[in-house]
């Protein structure tokens, strides 16, 4: 029975695969378990992992290295992908507000950290360590230990065995405290749901509106003239004349008086538009014939699933031109966009297309409308993106005294978010299916937390049995205090969503488990999108501040 011995007890590949394989297994089951209607998820993972390498089931330090850091990279690239198409407009829309949140939570953090050396003279370089396990920021215990390193020519263990004890309760923290503000200021998922909802209908990027033709000016005037007049993005789709009858409208159709027309425009636009035409009128789309202004004609959307046409313009294809049909509308991502002539397509966009039955299969045959070549996943695009964020994460940006870096979590999560707003200028197929993204993600956060975990587990018992349970307690007052004040402050003066200040809370600690609580939690992606727009600035905040507070030990 030597070879069983060895698998659980010895060293390997198939070693490191059983024990991996064990801690994820348990760690997902027990997460399935819920306390007065609360569960931790996937973050048992962690604690299993922390029991089987106390138990001596450990791993080489070489695997668990590569392990951690692939899982993590997995994580934030997934998420970096998702987010990226609506990134820039969330920063431009309360971004600012957010990053100076999450600036105050890390400051308040390093600040408790201090008081707590001050009060009870544990020394800095351990301060150090559990500040940054219970913030659950790896990169900043990296820097610590370098910079002290460089410093001081020797290394302090107390720094890493800080970090591992006050890195589970780091995590439990985060997540208490989104639970606790939740009860303390009695958030209601229904009314954040409707607020969300509301947010979403003031940031709609298409609206669709019916006017009544009444400007003289512009009467006998085609649409292509009347384009070229306002200086807005619109469409129309239908013209309906006084007798009643419904045509499709193109870039030569005049407009007459009493003319009604069915315009697709950006919501802000709206009230623009319909003045420069005339006045509102309500029409249903049963008035408008069900969505088919006659009978020879059809209206269908068509998805892009062509490799080639990915990254071109609406100017490049000409479709208007070649096959006579009118394009009403976009949607990217749930998010309906006007389709002018500069918009470049990407792959899974769905073209709304209204023509004759033979123009519109034209027109799906040129887009692609293969729902199938969908659930092929675009690999180039992640390993590609791996590698320029991995080289982002190396460069060095500050020396004080050690380089300031974004590392293998910051460089991969800003390439991707980068990736997935620009990458078709690049021609690179951004585009996922959720479930692919989802695994990509659970797997990603599941290695990460199995190679914390079992990382954390050779010396954590006689750490705490040897006066560490103190440490425990400071790294819960540095996680928890942090997060309260800014958090409820937050709700009361910004009235920040809940669903995007889990984002925000999960962003400023740079923890992957509590944004996978989150995310579980609110069931949309607003947590991804706030910490998505936090975690750069935090992660080069954690960092800056880990080294500097070093100093003030030599």
């Amino acid at each position: 029975m030597e070879w069983l011995e060895s698998l659980f007890f010895g060293s390997g590949v198939a070693h490191a695969m059983l024990i991996f394989s064990l801690t994820i297994t348990l760690g997902i089951l027990l997460g399935k378990i819920k306390i007065g209607g609360v569960s931790l998820g996937i973050t048992w993972i962690l604690f299993v992992g922390i029991a089987l390498s106390s138990l001596y089931m450990t791993v080489d330090d070489e695997i668990l290295h590569f392990v951690k850091e692939f899982g993590l990279i997995l994580f934030v690239f997934s998420i970096g992908l998702q987010v990226g198409p609506g990134f820039f407009a969330s920063f431009k829309q309360g971004g600012m507000t957010l990053v100076g949140c999450a600036s105050a939570i890390v400051l308040l953090g390093v600040a408790t950290a201090y008081v707590i050396h001050a009060v009870t003279g544990t020394p800095i370089p351990t301060m150090v360590g559990i500040l940054s396990g219970a913030v659950t920021n790896t990169p900043g215990l990296g820097a610590a230990q370098q910079a002290y390193a460089d410093a001081a020519g020797t290394n302090d263990p107390t720094i890493a065995l800080g970090y591992a004890v006050a890195y589970p309760l780091g995590v439990v923290g985060i997540i208490f405290s989104m639970i606790f503000i939740r009860y303390a200021m009695r958030v209601k998922f229904e009314k954040e749901d409707e607020g969300l909802a509301a947010l979403s209908k003031e940031q709609k990027f298409a609206d669709k509106v019916s006017v009544e033709f009444t400007n003289q000016i512009l009467a006998g005037r085609t649409v292509e003239h009347i384009r070229q007049l306002i200086n807005r993005q619109f469409v129309i789709s239908r013209v309906m004349n006084r007798a009643g009858e419904i045509t499709m409208a193109d870039t030569d159709t005049e407009m007459h008086l009493g003319d009604r027309l069915c315009v697709v425009c950006q919501a802000e636009d709206v009230e623009a538009v319909v003045a420069f035409f005339g006045h509102r009128v309500e029409m249903t789309d049963e008035d408008w014939g069900n969505n088919t202004p006659h009978p020879e004609l059809i209206s269908r959307r068509i998805l892009v699933t062509k490799p080639s046409v990915n990254g071109k313009k609406f100017s490049d294809l000409r479709l208007r031109t070649k096959y006579g049909i009118t394009l009403t509308r976009v949607n990217r991502a749930g998010v309906d966009l006007i389709p002018y002539q500069g918009l470049e397509l990407q792959i899974g966009d769905r073209v709304m297309v209204v023509g004759s039955e033979k123009a519109v299969a034209q027109v799906a045959d040129v887009l692609g409308n293969s729902l199938k070549k969908l659930d092929h996943p675009n690999l180039v695009t992640i390993f590609v993106g791996i590698a320029l964020g991995v080289l982002l994460g190396s460069i060095p940006l500050l020396s004080v005294p050690q380089p300031v870096k974004l590392g293998l979590a910051g460089g991969p999560l800003i390439v991707a978010i980068l990736i997935g707003r620009f990458g078709t200028h690049f021609h690179l197929v951004t585009y996922t299916t959720m479930s692919a993204n989802l695994m990509l993600r659970e797997i990603g956060i599941a290695l990460f937390l199995a190679a914390v975990g079992i990382g954390a587990g050779d010396g954590f018992i006689d750490a705490i049995v040897n006066g560490g349970y103190r440490w425990v307690g400071y790294g819960f007052i540095i996680t928890v205090v942090p997060i309260l004040l800014v958090g409820i402050a937050a709700r009361l003066i910004f009235k920040m969503n809940y669903y995007t200040l889990m984002g925000l809370i999960a962003g400023s600690t740079t923890d992957p488990p509590a944004l996978a609580y989150a995310n579980a939690t609110a069931g949309n992606d607003m947590p991804a999108v706030g910490y998505s727009t936090v975690y750069p600035v935090v992660m080069f905040l954690r960092v800056l501040t880990a080294q500097i507070f070093i100093l003030f030990a030599l």
